[in-house]
């Protein structure tokens, strides 16, 4: 069989999205069960049963019950916003629904045919919709190995698919996390290169009208999608020469662009009746935020979630940029790919919700498989491709790792920070103390040569109920160092249904300055219904030699749980 290994590098990637989204369902024992609809992804998915099933999208009557039953909306309904004519108008746009429609249609079947509510939300539809992203995913596979095929060898089509798909974050948003628009946009790109390159070799106006479509559809899943344009207007513009035969190409074809402009407004026409059946208007503003001025280049190099930093393989994605020269897609990537990541870094909420790396790049990934493509060509050519297949299995492996610590917040989703990602990194089992380095940078790696001095040590459990916002002290010790001093807290905390937005402090005061450190009770090591270990190190300044530590616990809630032991030791050279 001809180009083999992409073939069975399309199969493995298949298989291990379908592998992620069962492990995360209850397809395995003890799990919740599956649940896509929820947050983000209900807003996307709300357009339906809205409209198929219960015929209300102005009011949503439907939507409070539907909300208390199966907890969809996070709380506060954020996702549809009320108008003052009474109305409720969606904030999501309605293309990643469009594109759910066939499996919505599936899962209502089998709904009324299983004895499951044919509501929208029951289980059939879940798993529906769960699978059916990963159904567009598998065959966009295969569709991006033809174009990547049309200019690359079948051994890097293969190491491009694999890397792309397998050492990102892609899978966690085509597979685990697959109900937002990611999932839902990745096949979309994928269509409109194979479009774009098959209009180029042989122009004709189906593929123009499928273009058009396509980039309609793209744009009102999501508006900033609308630079996709670039890709069939700038491709086989590489030089001089072929510019002017691709211009050329165009001006003999001018009824394929009316064609392709004409079905790009038909993809759009939806969400433009949905808004003006809605809100009175074609147009409607959902309030999104840009800061072109001053853009957050913590999007790609910030330890919260930089997209260089979690997913390592994406800046091989820009090596490839210097390797595309003489290629159709040079100028349709270079400014697509240079403008999307300006947009993405400029938007204001520049951490994108709760993500692991980047997720607002996740879509794109088709056209920088392209640059990353030609590298790959380039590096398995040299004496060093070797090293090459290292870096990559090492990316890989990197990328399975943290999908799986990702999954079980040990990578978390918000608030991530250099010295705790240096201390979980390719760390399965990770301590308190590691965990401590989300509050508290601080640390103490070897207390070889520190002499030690208890200054508390309680071992008797106390029952402690503590109001919101006050202090449940558990001690105060007076601090009579030299200026080389370090103090490690430990406690032994159970508190059923009080770790969240609960924290173990310390504070060193000297007259009005104030040291504080503190940890968070909930973490992705502690367990809501059982004893859980916490420690810590502050630094003690030659300031605060002679002070005052007090140990306490604080909530944002009324707390209540055990201390079961607290010590303070002072560590001194």
């Amino acid at each position: 069989m001809k180009n083999i290994v992409s073939i069975i590098a399309c199969v493995v990637i298949s298989i291990a999205l379908l592998q992620y989204r069962a492990g995360y369902s209850d397809l395995k024992q003890g799990e919740p069960p599956l649940k896509v609809t929820f947050w983000d992804a209900f807003g996307y998915y709300a357009y339906l049963p809205a409209i198929l099933k219960y015929h209300d999208y102005k009011e949503l009557k439907w939507l409070t019950e539907i909300d208390k039953k199966y907890s969809v909306t996070g709380g506060d309904g954020w996702q549809a916003q009320k108008l003052d004519n009474g109305n409720y108008v969606f904030k999501y746009l309605g293309g990643v629904a469009i594109m759910e429609t066939p499996f919505y249609f599936i899962g209502d079947f089998v709904a009324k045919h299983a004895g499951y509510p044919p509501d929208g939300f029951s289980p059939p539809y879940q798993y529906a919709l769960g699978f059916g992203v990963i159904f567009y995913c598998i065959l966009s596979i295969f569709l991006l190995r033809r174009v990547l095929l049309a200019y690359f060898t079948d051994t890097t089509t293969a190491i491009t698919l694999i890397m792309v798909c397998l050492a990102t974050n892609f899978i966690q948003y085509a597979s685990i996390d697959n109900g937002q628009s990611h999932g839902y946009l990745f096949p979309l790109y994928v269509a409109v290169l194979y479009v774009t390159m098959q209009w180029h070799k042989r122009p004709s106006a189906i593929w123009a009208i499928v273009m058009g479509y396509l980039i309609g559809l793209a744009m009102i899943t999501r508006p900033t999608e609308a630079i996709i344009v670039l890709i069939p207007i700038l491709w086989n513009t590489q030089n001089k020469i072929a510019a002017k035969e691709k211009w050329s190409q165009v001006r003999q074809h001018k009824n394929h662009i009316i064609l392709a402009g004409l079905f790009g407004l038909i993809g759009i026409l939806p969400q433009l009746i949905y808004w003006k059946l809605a809100t009175g208007s074609f147009v409607y503003d959902v309030g999104s935020k840009w800061e072109f001025l001053n853009p957050h280049f913590r999007v790609l190099f910030g330890w919260e979630k930089g997209w260089f930093i979690y997913t390592p393989v994406t800046v091989l994605f820009i090596v490839g940029m210097f390797y595309i020269k003489g290629f159709p897609f040079r100028k349709s990537v270079l400014w697509f790919c240079l403008l999307n990541i300006y947009i993405i870094i400029a938007w204001h909420d520049w951490r994108y919700g709760g993500s692991y790396s980047t997720r607002a790049l996740v879509q794109s990934y088709p056209v920088f498989a392209l640059p990353f493509a030609a590298f790959t060509e380039y590096a398995i050519s040299k004496k060093w491709r070797i090293f090459f297949y290292l870096v990559c299995a090492y990316l890989l492996a990197v990328n399975i790792v943290q999908i799986y610590q990702y999954n079980r917040t040990i990578l978390l989703y918000d608030g991530m920070n250099r010295a705790y990602y240096g201390r979980i990194y390719l760390n399965p089992r990770p301590t308190p103390l590691d965990m401590s380095l989300l509050d508290n940078g601080e640390v103490l790696n070897d207390e070889t040569g520190f002499n030690k001095t208890v200054l508390t040590n309680t071992t008797t459990t106390t029952a402690l109920t503590v109001a919101a916002g006050a202090q449940g002290v558990l001690c105060i010790d007076s601090m009579n160092g030299d200026n080389s001093k370090w103090i490690k807290i430990e406690s032994h905390i159970k508190a059923p249904g009080h770790l969240w937005q609960s924290f173990l402090n310390a504070d060193l005061r000297r007259g009005d300055s104030v040291k504080h450190a503190r940890v968070r009770l909930y973490s992705p090591i502690s367990t809501d219904d059982k004893t859980n270990d916490y420690v810590f190190y502050m630094r003690v300044a030659p300031y605060f030699a002679q002070s005052t530590l007090t140990v306490y616990i604080s909530s944002a809630f009324d707390f209540k749980g055990d201390v079961a032991y607290t010590t303070v030791t002072a560590l001194e050279k």
